[in-house]
């Protein structure tokens, strides 16, 4: 670990207040970074995400710089965040990389900072992050990877009208995260990372990690009551609704089970997609639809369901790993999945709930009713589950990893660009000079350089120094 505080710039679409998603994680990992004692200037959008309107508070329409709990978080001038699909959605993501791509070249002339880290997505935002960044001012780029975002954009058929550039799309989606450093949120995900040529000593695992306020309820969950809930099951679905989530395997599985009175099916949540369910639903009455819930009631809500129910649609497998999981797995209930075989969502859940094939509702609705019946199983897959999240969800180790690895990277680039100054430096030098000082390097006992590269380098850090 670093002795003297680092300054880290982060660059990302989501962050906190936004209650699901990339949000916030990325502010968990900023203000983690502050406590330790660094200087955290974050690069951020307005929030808006799930509901895809800017909400109350950050409408303003300039950009906005304020101190959050200890990191500077600058919010970009940008306009409302279309939940449209095309071009309109590549537009919002050109939009806004335009911006922070500005705000980051601003920042480094203000205070160069020791490392940049670039969330993905988005994908334009990092390349032209990269760009500037790495290539301009050569900063550190450390890239840390939610999900294969041109990729997952196909298969949910965002891109249905460039797909006949899907082929130079992905080129340029994996050109972006060539970084020094990337790092995704799991084992699968860092395979493919490693499959597409980035060197494995490159690639960090950095999992989303389960809230510590996340545990299992011994009571009845306060949302019976408040939702009117009298059903003994609840089959709880929580989180985004948009088009890699496939709920409508949910739906089905809703109306092949009809005739239990004991189950409920309830839906939380928000998303594009939500008044397509919502009226894809109508004739399914035991289905329910609320509003996501605030954070500090999470456990609460997640201690409402018997099962929780994961769908994803079988083109997403390993090109993202669900966030809700983590949180769903600490609740200590266990999980009904639809994903192949093989897959590390399959791998994450094996021993905590049940798999499906993608699209099947009716060995959906067979795996939820055989959880139904089995009062033992299920306590025992939902022991698991949090034993599991315990064990590769504990937020505090993940963020103290990787804070440890980040500071590491950063100190280990700013000694090799010092080097390389210092190797410049020498290079200049007359040839009588030149000889000494390798004549001084093969002398010196203290260390790999001799008096001459030691001045250089000396010469050379506080030149940065003044120049940070």
């Amino acid at each position: 670990m670093s002795s003297r505080p680092m300054d880290i710039v982060i660059v990302g679409h989501n962050y906190t207040p936004e209650p699901i998603g990339i949000g916030p994680y990325t502010a968990g990992l900023a203000e983690h970074l502050a406590a330790a004692g660094h200087r955290v200037r974050v690069i951020c959008d307005k929030p808006a995400y799930p509901h895809w309107t800017v909400m109350a508070g950050f409408d303003d329409a300039g950009e906005t710089r304020r101190v959050e709990r200890g990191v500077e978080v600058c919010r970009v001038a940008h306009g409302v965040a279309p939940a449209a699909k095309g071009f309109a959605r590549v537009r919002y993501h050109l939009a806004f990389a335009r911006r922070a791509a500005a705000t980051t070249s601003a920042m480094i002339r203000e205070r160069r900072p020791d490392v940049i880290v670039s969330i993905a997505p988005s994908v334009i935002a990092t390349i032209l992050i990269r760009l500037r960044a790495f290539w301009r001012w050569r900063i550190p780029l450390w890239v840390h990877l939610h999900d294969f975002e041109t990729e997952l954009a196909f298969a949910t058929g965002q891109l249905t009208w460039l797909r006949p550039f899907k082929p130079v799309l992905r080129l340029i989606e994996h050109w972006a995260v060539r970084s020094d450093r990337t790092s995704s949120i799991s084992p699968a995900m860092c395979r493919k990372l490693r499959w597409l040529g980035r060197d494995p000593a490159r690639v960090v695992e950095v999992r989303n990690w389960a809230e510590p306020a996340i545990t299992p309820i011994d009571h009845p969950s306060s949302f019976r009551d408040a939702w009117c809930i009298t059903e003994p099951h609840v089959a709880l679905y929580s989180g985004n609704m948009a088009g890699k989530q496939g709920l409508d395997v949910v739906l089905a599985a809703a109306r092949l089970l009809i005739h239990r009175t004991d189950l409920v099916f309830v839906i939380c949540g928000q998303g594009p997609h939500r008044p397509l369910i919502e009226a894809a639903a109508r004739d399914c009455g035991n289905v329910r639809f609320f509003d996501l819930v605030p954070a500090d009631r999470m456990r609460d809500l997640l201690g409402l369901a018997t099962v929780h129910l994961l769908p994803q649609i079988a083109d997403a497998a390993d090109l993202v790993l669900p966030s809700k999981l983590p949180n769903m797995l600490a609740s200590g209930r266990p999980v009904v999945a639809t994903t192949p075989a093989d897959t590390g969502l399959a791998h994450e859940i094996e021993g905590c709930g049940i798999r499906t094939c993608p699209h099947d509702p009716a060995a959906f609705a067979c795996a939820l009713e055989t959880l139904l019946d089995d009062p033992a199983r299920r306590a025992a897959l939902g022991a698991t589950a949090v034993a599991r999240a315990a064990a590769h969800w504990h937020k505090e180790t993940i963020l103290a990893d990787v804070t440890q690895r980040l500071v590491a990277y950063a100190e280990g680039e700013r000694r090799r660009t010092l080097l390389e100054i210092a190797v410049s430096a020498v290079g200049r030098l007359s040839p009588s000079r030149r000889r000494a000082a390798v004549a001084d390097r093969r002398s010196s006992h203290q260390t790999p350089v001799g008096t001459a590269t030691a001045n250089a380098i000396t010469s050379a850090s506080g030149t940065l120094s003044r120049s940070a």
